[in-house]
């Protein structure tokens, strides 16, 4: 009761605050977020404000006297809500690129006041007796097959939501969403701040084998922390990944694996518990909702539908590339020996340093020599020049928009005949109060109005790229440019929506699907008609040489058994975790040893662990469903293949792409639009040929 009172008395006050940017629709153009006008005492009387009219918007809805129909139950549910939308649109996503004290501290916060609001939805009673009667009434030749999906999802969600639930069920389903939130939260703020705690300090005698350009970075990372005449190395990717690969200095190389791999397990940011609590949880929700275990009830809509699919996949791909694998493997221990002069037996904190010589020895090709021809400035014009050529996409530069980050740039989309295709944010370095990783989000998502204007969608890419340096603009290694296709796929998933509804359009898709215009899109590195277009000396301004494009097809099969072997065990991780039937207690340290065992490379390492950073299944969004990238890359192999029949550049492919795909959503199951696409279910025969394991 007190909290009740207390959070009333909280929300008298903040609705005086007729300032707050976020009360109603942004009077920019294109709806473009100003970012000058919000602080961080912004978010929470908005957030509050958006939470009561929801609830207002809901109770509406359940207490409508008419008899519930598609429009004024399902359709009134879809657009409730608006007010914090539009808020949470911009939260969560600084909550992963911005993230400060402060606005960890507001995350904690509103995070159960969100997940007890998103409950009270889930299991309003009388909304849900109204969305069964529309559900079970329902006409579908009286509506399109948008609607027709669109009750499908809502009346799923709320099932999935425990709405079914016997009263008292629903009260510990409740207690069970609260407590996994709060333990999501937890993981996630351990990762980020044990991320930003770790440093390995260097002086110039440690920088052996480090290319100039990384001595650099590091040398500026130093320079930052007031350091001048020191070097730091972190576990942010470009630096950590520039080090592994290249440091002669296997001591040093080792120390900082193992700082990488006891992330979170020991001290105050440890997640050893937390995740336990975590995978129990989850399990404990999934059987009160009669699923034997949770990758069960997660993957009960998804393209795959049950764990037994997922292992068989799983398996298949280690039975295929396994072989190759080891062979690769033998090759690299012969190679290293012969360099040591002595038995030599690769451990992990070796492979990126011995493969990455090994391959520079075989195709005489490395990042070193690649980065001078991906300067970030036009790569960008080089991704961008992408969906130019494939779907007829232009990218202006807006310098009016506002900007959450100096370093941020902002650009209009338009198509062929000059409309208006959303706006493209990118978000290109690391700091401290940012996520690690790379990934794209909305600020607003596509969808038509009740008066059918087309709001546009505003996409944000956000990765993590070495930075430019006192002497060099930024110069991107080849990871680094499929990096940003890769992101670049997603943001067109969702620039080029052209759905009704908002919760159907863009990337809401499967997520074993939604990875699939993201990973088609890396192919095109490895052509040379893409690469052409844009990769040129920084300095000179010479093209690529053809003579570094043939090395570059030439070694993209290398390593590939070695990746995907890798790819695997974390899916082999995910699973095992997901389809525990009874609560862990043990040792987790054993429990991820064992799950990795039929797909180590290497054997485990005392101390060294993966799941309690493992954000992507513990926090982020892909429990149970990892192995939705190797899915996805069956996926955009077999679709790629079709533009490799047709021409890369095939126009009439390239609109099938675009409108069976792209534009879609979830308006429509998946693998419907996929077969639209490519005529038939897909194949792995593709991957396999791609990556050198079949012909």
């Amino acid at each position: 009761m007190k909290r009740t009172i207390t959070y009333l008395i909280l929300l008298t006050v903040i609705m005086t605050n007729a300032q707050n940017v976020f009360f109603e629709p942004f009077k920019t153009t294109h709806g473009a977020v100003p970012f000058d006008r919000i602080t961080i005492d912004s978010y929470e009387p908005a957030i509050l404000r958006g939470i009561k009219l929801h609830d207002e918007e809901v109770e509406a809805i359940a207490g409508n006297a008419a008899a519930p129909t598609f429009e004024n139950t399902i359709v009134a549910l879809e657009r409730s809500g608006s007010d914090l939308t539009r808020v949470l649109g911009v939260f969560y996503p600084m909550l992963s690129a911005c993230a400060d004290d402060s606005l960890i501290a507001l995350s904690n916060r509103m995070t159960p006041l969100l997940d007890e609001h998103s409950n009270r939805v889930n299991l309003n009673e009388r909304l849900w007796q109204r969305v069964k009667a529309v559900h079970d009434s329902f006409d579908p030749s009286r509506h399109d097959a948008e609607d027709a999906r669109l009750l499908e999802i809502v009346y799923e969600s709320f099932v999935r939501g425990g709405a079914n639930l016997p009263a008292a069920d629903k009260e510990k389903y409740r207690n069970l969403s609260q407590r996994l939130t709060a333990l999501t939260l937890q993981f996630d703020q351990n990762t980020l701040k044990e991320t930003a705690r770790y440093e390995l300090w260097l002086t110039r005698d440690d920088l052996d084998g480090l290319p100039e350009s990384a001595v650099e970075a590091a040398q500026v990372a130093a320079s930052e922390k007031g350091r001048e005449g020191e070097y730091l190395v972190t576990l942010q990717a470009p630096s950590y990944m520039a080090f592994m690969k290249y440091s002669s200095r296997r001591d040093l190389r080792e120390k900082l694996y193992r700082m990488y791999n006891t992330q979170c397990t020991s001290g105050e940011y440890s997640n050893l518990e937390i995740m336990r609590d975590i995978a129990n949880t989850r399990l404990e929700m999934a059987r009160l909702l009669g699923y034997k275990t949770f990758a069960d009830y997660q993957l009960d809509n998804k393209m795959a539908h049950d764990p037994a699919t997922v292992w068989a996949m799983l398996n298949r791909l280690k039975d295929a590339y396994g072989p190759a694998q080891r062979r690769d493997m033998d090759a690299l221990n012969a190679y290293a020996s012969k360099l040591e002069g002595r038995d030599f037996t690769i451990m992990p904190w070796d492979y990126s340093y011995y493969s990455n010589k090994m391959k520079d020895e075989l195709y005489s090709i490395n990042d070193e020599l690649l980065r001078p021809y991906f300067e970030l400035e036009t790569v960008t014009r080089g991704v961008f020049g992408l969906a130019t050529r494939l779907y007829g996409l232009h990218f202006t530069e807006n310098h009016d928009a506002q900007v959450f980050n100096p370093e941020v740039k902002v650009y209009d989309v338009t198509d062929d005949a000059g409309k208006f295709v959303g706006m493209l944010y990118t978000d290109f370095f690391p700091r401290d109060t940012k996520q690690s990783g790379a990934w794209m989000t909305n600020f607003r998502e596509q969808y038509i109005d009740a008066t059918g204007n087309d709001v546009r969608p505003i996409v944000t890419l956000t990765m993590n790229f070495t930075r430019p340096t006192a002497t060099k603009p930024s110069l991107l290694t080849y990871g680094e440019v499929e990096t940003f296709l890769h992101e670049f796929g997603h943001g067109l998933h969702s620039l080029l929506s052209q759905c009704k509804y908002q919760s159907l359009s863009g990337t809401n898709v499967a997520r074993d699907f939604v990875e699939m215009p993201s990973q088609f899109n890396e192919n095109y590195l490895r052509q040379r008609e893409f690469l052409d277009g844009f990769a040129r000396h920084y300095i000179t301004g010479e093209p690529i040489p053809q003579e570094l494009i043939d090395k570059i097809q030439a070694s993209s099969r290398y390593g590939a058994a070695y990746g995907c072997m890798r790819q695997l065990g974390f899916g082999f991780i995910d699973m095992t975790w997901h389809t525990i039937t009874e609560p862990v207690s043990g040792d987790p340290f054993a429990f991820e040893y064992n799950a990795m065992k039929p797909v180590e490379v290497f054997a485990p390492v005392d101390g060294c662990i993966m799941s309690p950073q493992f954000g992507h299944i513990f926090s982020g969004g892909y429990a149970a469903g990892y192995y939705g990238y190797k899915w996805a890359e069956v996926l955009d192999a077999d679709a790629f293949s079709l533009f490799e029949e047709n021409g890369l550049f095939d126009t009439a492919t390239a609109k099938s792409f675009r409108d069976n795909i792209l534009s879609r959503g979830n308006t429509e199951p998946a693998m419907r639009l996929y077969k639209r696409f490519r005529g038939r279910e897909p194949k792995i025969d593709a991957l396999l040929r791609r990556d050198g394991i079949t012909k």
